[in-house]
């Protein structure tokens, strides 16, 4: 017997196993790594949505948490995770200036938002009107926390590398049984996964794709992230991340010519560079209709639950969310009534 079962090895299920080990629950987890939202992810933490110059939902708390839970995780796996780097947000007009004037103004965004116009002094950038720099921002390695933490999880035995097969799960009002396992939680954190779930397959995942690439680029000397059309994130060895593509057709994991070929025309609009591609991958995020995760207990089975919808925002989302739902669970609080799945209760029963 155990007190949870975790189905998923992505930002979600990473994120609630590290509260359920903080507070000394037992666990074991299943996944398969069909998912490769969290292995591709370009990891970027940054509280402000930099299309419109505002705060992304409730980032500032999130911030606030993630920061030392993804210390503690670098401590814990020997691995370094976390990368802080200031983002630039290119300026394509003195409209733009004045725009992000207005925004660093508001009382939120005033703490990120730096209030100086910075000059472009990078010659392999076109960006005559500077860039606004959003502070406390940087990446984590979403790749390398994936591959650490599975290793972690198997050398305690707690890992099951296979899929979930439902028809060896049953439920009961006392605990969930799973072939050998018998725990008193199930948690699905499972990401896009979730579409092929028959408990939870009632709530409105999405699913976006979306592709990276990585370029090679021993000219551009950028330590910053610069984001334009597309972003660059600085990585190790003068390459960098280029991304990312945002489709709403496409299922698969398989990186296309299409969405490479829009990458680079995007890139090519302010990089002033050669470069060499020498990576492209894909991935679909959770992505939910009303852009909130989907967090919450099953409207019938009450010792089963869902963590999901985490969209492009991962990173920042996960530790909030895990945490909202393990004292969900254990101590009856209530979640936060934006993400809390209740709000789509009337299509389980539609259904």
């Amino acid at each position: 017997m155990v007190d949870y079962l975790v189905v998923g090895l992505g930002l979600a299920g990473i994120s609630f196993c590290e509260v359920l080990e903080e507070k000394g629950k037992t666990f074991k987890v299943v996944a398969d790594g069909s998912q490769q939202a969290s292995k591709v992810a370009g990891g970027l933490y940054n509280p402000v949505i930099l299309k419109r110059f505002t705060m992304a939902w409730k980032a500032k708390q999130q911030l606030e948490l993630a920061k030392p839970f993804y210390q503690r995780l670098e401590g814990k796996l020997g691995v370094k995770l976390d990368y802080e780097l200031p983002v630039l947000r290119k300026f394509a007009s003195t409209e733009e200036q004045n725009m992000w004037f207005e925004a660093s103004d508001r009382p939120e965004l005033d703490y990120f938002l730096s209030t100086k116009i910075l000059p472009n002094n990078n010659p392999k950038i076109d960006a005559p009107h500077g860039f606004g720099k959003v502070k406390y921002t940087g990446r984590i390695d979403t790749g390398t926390l994936v591959r650490s933490y599975k290793s972690y999880l198997k050398k305690k035995g707690q890992f099951l590398n296979e899929s979930l097969d439902f028809d060896a799960l049953s439920t009961s009002d006392e605990d969930i049984t799973y072939k050998k396992i018998t725990a008193k939680n199930i948690v699905f954190a499972c990401g896009y996964g979730l579409k092929q779930n028959p408990y939870f397959a009632y709530l409105p995942l999405n699913g976006t794709k979306g592709e990276l690439l990585i370029i090679h680029a021993p000219e551009y000397k950028e330590k910053n992230v610069i984001k334009s059309s597309v972003f660059t994130i600085p990585m190790e060895n003068d390459k960098y991340l280029v991304g990312a593509t945002y489709k709403w057709k496409d299922k698969t994991n398989t990186p296309t010519e299409e969405s490479k070929s829009e990458l680079l025309e995007k890139l090519k609009t302010f990089l002033k560079c050669d470069f060499k591609i020498v990576g492209h991958v894909a991935g679909i995020r959770p992505t939910v209709v009303d852009r909130r995760p989907l967090v919450g207990g099953h409207p019938e089975h009450q010792n089963m639950y869902v963590l999901n919808g985490f969209g492009s925002r991962g990173v920042l989302i996960g530790p909030y969310a895990s945490k909202q739902l393990f004292d969900y669970i254990e101590n009856k609080t209530d979640l936060d009534p934006e993400m809390d799945i209740q709000r789509f209760t009337k299509k389980y029963y539609v259904n």
